[in-house]
């Protein structure tokens, strides 16, 4: 069984009904608070093979895709969404996207709590029943046309990484007016105005490696 747990959550009372819980199953558990993106990246770090334990909508995760990148980078450690009922839109993606991201709901008896963090400890994936219904259900997947070209999503990912137009001309052999000219294509078809708001599609669309660009 896995022994270090991190909690991702940023409510008081939920912190200390799971680590008291975790006290009665197992009292050796190494137990580990994190309070931002940041802390948490640093907790896995140092416990690649934690369980975590963490609240999405009580963190400071920028998207899902922010969540997806982060526990990518760390594929020793298993994940446990505990969290009051998510959005069924929401919580279909986000399986969808990583199937072995377990799930259990804050109104759960502590007999199915318990449970979810025990088969999460030992490698296994748990969904609680809303979960396992939200999966079930038949939803045709619309797809929405993705407003970049290759080569602007290329430039895009550059952009957010903090280049400037000239630094992207030069590395890429183009120049600079090209590279101006894609980027001001990016800014319309998105309709953003700024670097920070291309950055956060960049985020978004997981064009950029998480773990490499907040390190």
């Amino acid at each position: 069984m896995l022994r270090n747990y991190i909690l991702a959550d940023n409510q008081f009372i939920t912190r200390a009904g799971v680590i008291s819980l975790l006290k009665t199953m197992d009292n050796d558990a190494g137990i580990t608070v994190v309070a931002s993106y940041l802390q948490l990246l640093e907790s896995l770090r140092i416990y690649p093979l934690s369980v975590v334990v963490v609240d999405y909508s009580l963190f400071d995760f920028i998207s899902m895709n922010h969540l997806l990148n982060i526990k990518s980078g760390a594929g020793e450690s298993s994940w446990l969404l505990f969290s009051d009922e998510p959005e069924e839109h929401f919580l279909r993606q986000l399986l969808l996207a990583d199937p072995a991201i377990s799930v259990v709901l804050k109104h759960s008896t502590q007999t199915q709590i318990k449970e979810a963090l025990k088969c999460v400890a030992a490698g296994e994936v748990y969904w609680c029943d809303f979960a396992q219904s939200v999966m079930r259900t038949d939803v045709p997947s619309a797809r929405i046309a993705d407003p970049l070209t290759p080569s602007e999503k290329n430039i895009l990912r550059e952009i957010a990484l903090g280049k400037t137009t000239k630094e992207i001309a030069a590395e890429k052999f183009l120049s600079f007016h090209t590279i101006n000219a894609h980027r001001r294509n990016i800014y319309r078809k998105l309709k953003v105005n700024s670097v920070n708001e291309v950055t956060r599609y960049a985020l978004q669309a997981g064009l950029i490696d998480l773990m490499e660009y907040y390190i």
